[in-house]
């Protein structure tokens, strides 16, 4: 029977067979979240994010969503909320218009009012359907730079990963990583200016674009280097404007912010607004967010702490084993890294914004050692619960 079993999935189509892992996948989650959210209800838990309608619909758009049904329900507000002392306070401006758009279009075709949780339903929906191509699409770059062995590993280990009920809650998370993984495949190929459209929504759907452009930067100085004059003048001219375009895209939310709401700096004001309980007030200066929040919680420690996990990430993606996932992974992933670090503040919703690096699961050494595959299989499906349990009941995504 194993046997049979071995062939059916060696002979099926890879997608067909990615997709039935995802719809594995996505039971698991849709379980664990169903189980804990009854559990929760029964034995009268509290809930981190607060939610007027208590059904499992607003509990799979608890949080940040909200602000998502508020853009797809009102739009932007044209003046920015402000606390007692004139300080911009958290408001719909932190977030991209892509995914609450699809959901208002996709309720017009079904021809359904956004009311209630109506737009949690849907989101559901619309995002457990980009999560599917996301897995799709992180299999083909994968597949395409090491190998279909790896690639499977690797879809599997990012559909049963401890963060990968993400990809099925009404929050623009999995639409992001499939429009990443898109480009990241073009960028594979060579298709430079085909990475431009998947790149403009991105850039709309949540912030870190610029990973792209800059990993497009790096790619073209290595094809240079290595190439020469190989490196052909119209590859020469794509790259230059499709990382022209896409780091525009990247860089326009800010200046249309500040023009709707007449306020210089509005998004990067609201942006910091949710440092506030962190940190505390602060201006924002690149480079500084994670020895900032390392150094209120953990003092000189906790910088040395920064250091350490900076130098071991270095030291993880210039390893030759590391690079033999292509320039065009290693250097998106080192990007997404720097991007982080340069202008996010590292708290809990770190885990699910290291989602877009997905594709180092494709590394040879897990592929290559059926131990180490199977403890970071059963590691990713054990946490999913604890880290439902910590992001609903304790703290936010």
């Amino acid at each position: 029977m194993r046997d049979v079993i071995t062939r059916g999935v060696r002979d099926a189509p890879p997608v067909l067979v990615v997709l039935v892992l995802y719809a594995v996948s996505r039971l698991v989650s849709s379980a664990w979240l169903g189980g804990l959210f009854a559990l929760a209800t029964s034995r009268g838990w509290e809930f981190a994010s607060h939610r007027a309608d208590p059904g499992f619909a607003s509990f799979s758009g608890s949080w940040d969503s909200s602000f998502y049904r508020t853009i797809a329900q009102q739009g932007y507000p044209t003046e920015l909320p402000t606390d007692a002392d004139g300080q911009v306070t958290p408001n719909p401006w932190a977030f991209l218009p892509v995914f609450p758009l699809v959901v208002r279009g996709v309720a017009t075709l079904l021809g359904v009012e956004l009311a209630g949780n109506a737009f949690f339903a849907i989101g559901v929906v619309v995002a457990t359907i980009a999560g599917g191509a996301a897995v799709v699409l992180l299999h083909r770059v994968v597949a395409e730079t090491v190998g279909p062995a790896s690639a499977l590993w690797a879809a599997a280990l990012f559909c049963f990963g401890p963060m990968s009920f993400v990809l099925q809650v009404a929050y623009a998370e999995s639409l992001m990583l499939a429009l990443t993984f898109a480009a990241l495949l073009m960028m594979i190929r060579r298709r430079y200016l085909l990475m431009i459209p998947f790149g403009v929504v991105a850039a709309f759907t949540r912030p870190g674009v610029l990973a792209l452009a800059l990993a497009l930067a790096v790619t073209a100085l290595v094809r240079l280097r290595r190439e020469g004059r190989g490196f052909r003048r119209r590859d020469r001219a794509s790259v230059v404007v499709a990382g022209l375009v896409i780091a525009a895209a990247g860089l326009a939310w800010s200046p249309i912010a500040d023009a709707v709401t007449g306020r210089p700096g509005a998004y990067l004001d609201t942006e910091l607004s949710w440092w506030v309980g962190f940190v505390g007030r602060r201006h924002f200066v690149p480079l500084t967010p994670w020895f900032v929040m390392a150094e209120t919680f953990l003092g000189v420690a906790g910088i040395v702490l920064v250091v350490v996990v900076l130098v071991g990430a270095a030291w993880f993606l210039t390893r030759r084993s590391t690079r033999r996932l292509g320039i065009e992974v290693v250097s998106h992933a080192g990007s997404h890294l720097l991007y982080l670090v340069a202008v996010f503040l590292p708290q809990q919703s770190l885990p699910r914004l290291l989602l877009p690096v997905a594709p180092l699961l494709g590394h040879p050494a897990i592929a290559a050692s059926p131990r180490l595959r199977t403890a970071l299989l059963a590691t990713g499906a054990a946490l999913q619960p604890a880290a439902i349990v910590l992001l609903w009941f304790v703290g936010y995504p």
